[in-house]
């Protein structure tokens, strides 16, 4: 059996892709995409009709709609090949605003349900800011399930969990870079810094009930995945799930809910000042934060010139 047979015994394995040929490949349940993600799949001439199709059915719209169709068009195109759900992502430009990310989660699971699509199915990407996470504590209300996205500390993941979201993707691979680049050094392992983040907010969460998925996500190698076997779900971009393929190396359990109740974590209540402070003397957190809602943003803005190219 390969590391990812193995891996899919302890973890749901979730594509990170906008590639839904890809996708098909590896079987995982669910999907994930973003601004980046889907400007990549655009620019390979297999999805461009993709693009040609959402530029023609909203000729005379604004911009913004056209991106929305494409949005939900690789989405309905992502969930003809998983069972599980996929995840959209709202525009990284509301990431401050929480009545405009209420009104993008309302709007694009209105246009998913319209093409027939339960919203269980759906997962509603919004950034780990105060304000996203405040958007995600209505739309939740309102059954509409989040992914927590641009997540790298524990304030965010537990100020995530007390608002109710349905599942959190902390950013292994990027808390890495950070720490590589700050030390120059490169650690493996159980002692990578992106792998111990997400140990222990999957700990926090077991250890004081909550009921918030953990999705280990940016992955930069397999050992970072392997040390998280056990995490609710990991996505998986197609070039590592093809090294678990490739590989047949044993694979065991890390992480655990009974692990999770012996630890020594103590509880923390993080209202809007404690989150605030926390997040500002975090200085990798805050810095891979605002570094990643300016790349989404600035992807974003590319697709918009493509778009505009194309009328």
């Amino acid at each position: 059996m390969n590391q990812l047979e193995q891996l899919k015994q302890y973890t749901t394995v979730v594509a990170d892709t906008g590639d839904f040929q890809a996708i098909q490949a590896y079987a995982p349940r669910d999907a994930t995409t973003n601004p980046s993600l889907i400007l990549k799949a655009v620019q390979k001439p297999e999805y461009l009709p993709l693009l040609e199709k959402a530029v023609k059915d909203t000729a005379g719209k604004s911009i913004d709609e056209t991106i929305d169709h494409l949005l939900i068009a690789f989405g309905l195109q992502i969930l003809k090949v998983i069972p599980g759900r996929v995840s959209t992502e709202t525009d990284a430009r509301l990431s401050f605003d929480t009545a405009g990310t209420v009104a993008k989660g309302r709007q694009l699971i209105a246009m998913y349900e319209a093409a027939g699509i339960p919203r269980d199915r759906i997962l509603i990407k919004i950034a780990s800011t105060w304000e996203g996470i405040r958007a995600a504590e209505v739309l939740e209300k309102e059954g509409i399930r989040c992914n927590m996205t641009l997540l790298f500390s524990l304030a965010q993941a537990i100020a995530c969990a007390e608002a109710g979201a349905q599942l959190i993707s902390p950013f292994v691979g990027r808390i890495y870079d950070w720490y590589k680049n700050k030390t120059g050094q490169e650690i493996f392992g159980a002692d990578d810094p992106g792998v111990l983040s997400v140990k222990k907010i999957y700990t926090y969460y077991r250890k004081f009930g909550y009921n918030t998925e953990v999705m280990g996500a940016s992955f930069r190698n397999t050992s970072q995945i392997l040390e998280l076997a056990g995490c609710d779900l990991l996505t998986i971009s197609p070039d590592l799930l093809q090294k678990l393929s490739d590989s047949t190396s044993n694979v065991t359990q890390k992480l655990s809910k009974e692990l999770a109740a012996s630890s020594d974590l103590q509880k923390v209540s993080m209202d809007e000042k404690t989150f605030r402070l926390d997040l500002n003397e975090d200085a990798m957190a805050t810095e891979k934060l605002s570094e990643g809602i300016r790349a989404f943003c600035a992807d974003t803005v590319k697709l918009e010139k493509m778009i505009a190219a194309m009328r």
